[in-house]
């Protein structure tokens, strides 16, 4: 199997509080997996670790098949090139446009001319429905668009590997929805692997029993998919520094473990 990231035996403590336990999973490319757990189980230093922002004690961890663990930080700024991370507070630069946000990674890290940056950019911007908001300033959008101009920005530079930090987390559940929509498309369009955290369960049960099809007016349509047909998307959750359930929704809502049961508790379709 072919992964993107992967991790073999991962452990990871602050003075005597440990984080991760021996902790082992693989995402395969091309693939989504969807990263749930408690509040504080440590989903966000996982994308930490991938980024290798941070180092963990032992094991090894392995993107698109080089050693993080092993590399140098110029090493580091090479392969995090190829990585694209989406922030849950967006994080956009407020004195710069849509269009210099979404491009800023093109201008400074490429050898794209500004003709050429300019163009990535007006794509980017129209597969998500922002071309009209290219020159408008970060505070002049709606919560939803600056989320949507993050994921612009993180996809700009074509990256084979992409990282949601609780993408939808602040946003109402209308926005939530749309945010949900064009993580759906970019899985299914732009054939990116993709590590998706989330604390919001009707979030994450959405992107992963969706798909993205051309309608008969031949415009792309996110629509149920519940059956899995494309075999993309599945859970991980994690729980006391280890993966303890791997699988796809229905899985994860047929299981019979005590700890999955009580953690969704409250939280189950229909919605």
């Amino acid at each position: 199997m072919d992964c993107a990231v992967e991790f073999e035996n991962v452990s990871l403590a602050f003075d005597d509080h440990v984080v991760l336990r021996d902790l082992s999973f693989q995402v395969p490319k091309g693939s989504m997996r969807i990263l749930l757990g408690a509040s504080g189980a440590g989903k966000s230093l996982i994308l930490k670790l991938i980024l290798g922002l941070l180092r963990p004690d032992s094991g090894t961890i392995l993107v698109n098949g080089q050693r993080v663990t092993e590399m140098t930080e110029r090493d580091l700024l090479a392969m995090r090139a190829d990585v694209g991370m989406v922030f849950q507070e967006n994080a956009l630069f407020d004195s710069l446009t849509v269009a210099e946000n979404v491009g800023y990674r093109l201008y400074e890290e490429s050898d794209m001319s500004l003709a050429d940056v300019r163009k990535r950019v007006e794509e980017v911007l129209a597969f998500l429905g922002l071309g009209d908001f290219i020159d408008r300033m970060p505070s002049t959008l709606s919560g939803g668009q600056r989320r949507r101009v993050g994921i612009a920005r993180a996809m700009a530079s074509r990256p084979s590997l992409l990282l949601f930090d609780d993408s939808t987390t602040g946003l109402d559940p209308v926005i939530s929805s749309s945010v949900d929509d064009e993580i759906v498309k970019l899985r299914d369009l732009e054939d990116v692997t993709s590590i998706v955290v989330s604390q919001q369960i009707r979030d994450a049960f959405y992107i992963a029993t969706h798909k993205t099809v051309r309608g008969s007016d031949g415009q792309m349509q996110v629509v149920n998919d519940e059956a899995n047909e494309t075999g993309h998307a599945e859970f991980m959750v994690l729980h006391e520094g280890r993966i303890i359930f791997s699988g796809t929704a229905a899985e994860l809502l047929a299981s019979q473990d005590a700890y999955l049961q009580r953690f969704l508790y409250r939280t189950l379709p229909p919605w």
